[in-house]
């Protein structure tokens, strides 16, 4: 029997209007509606990430044509937009914040659009979104040394932790960027599974802690998304973005050696 592969869905800002920062990596409250109700007439059934870790970490079961569907940083518009369609349909979802992006205590005033506030976090949850981690900052975690590293997985699993009641379980690397290090912190720091972008299907041969996601944005149109969801030339639809990702990865380990040598120099 083939693999199973689930489309792990990967959503910003929901807003009708949103700044240039986000633009592009946002979708509008109408396009979000109309692909919820997409998933639902295509029998879709959604599940968190800790969800889905558990089924193939156990060996159990996933439900019928299973789908993710995850939202990073913590745009405000997933309160005010994206929850009424979700709970129109009674899904589940998993928001990943970055907490000092968001407006409260912790804001370190770096959100790139107007954020969430703790209140619609708790909302959110009780609505059953799970609420995972996405670090303190939102850095390149890749490229920052080991103890801002820990202080960027550990801080953000304590505020939501502190805020919530409950220890997020799941991560996603900011930008998607990890590596080994990276990956092994964020296990032994506690997080039980994390989720990368990769822009393809995820599969359990991936491993826990590198679970892949596919980018909705605002240039996706509603075929593109059904093909999408379908599993049918995802390949094809990001070999642009693929392109690019692997070129960046070059240019960041340059930086990154770089910088090592200029450390044992000093």
């Amino acid at each position: 029997m083939s693999e199973t592969r689930v489309p792990i869905l990967m959503y910003h800002a929901v807003a009708t209007d949103p700044n240039e920062a986000t633009r592009a990596l946002s979708v509008t409250p109408e396009a979000f509606a109309e692909q919820m109700a997409v998933l639902a007439d295509r029998g879709r059934t959604p599940v968190t990430t800790a969800e889905l870790a558990a089924c193939w970490r156990s060996g159990r079961a996933l439900p019928e044509r299973p789908v993710l569907i995850t939202f990073d940083d913590g745009y405000e518009g997933v309160h005010r937009h994206a929850l009424p369609a979700l709970a129109k349909h009674g899904f589940p979802a998993t928001l990943f914040v970055s907490t000092g992006w968001l407006r409260g205590p912790y804001d370190t005033g770096g959100g790139l659009d107007t954020m969430l506030d703790w209140d619609q976090v708790r909302e959110l949850a009780a609505a059953g979104v799970e609420i995972g981690g996405h670090s303190h900052s939102h850095p390149q975690l890749d490229q920052v040394s080991d103890a801002t590293l820990r202080f960027e997985l550990i801080h953000c699993k304590e505020i939501v932790s502190d805020q919530l009641g409950t220890v997020p379980a799941s991560f996603a690397y900011p930008y998607g960027y990890s590596s080994r290090r990276v990956r092994q912190a964020v296990r032994e720091t506690g997080y039980a599974q994390a989720l990368a972008v990769g822009n393809g299907l995820a599969r359990r041969a991936q491993g826990p802690y590198a679970l892949r996601r596919v980018t909705v944005r605002r240039s996706t149109g509603i075929e593109e998304f059904e093909r999408v969801v379908e599993g049918r030339g995802v390949a094809r639809t990001f070999a642009g973005d693929r392109a690019l990702t692997k070129g960046y990865a070059v240019v960041r380990g340059v930086r990154r050696a770089r910088r090592l040598v200029s450390r044992s120099a000093g």
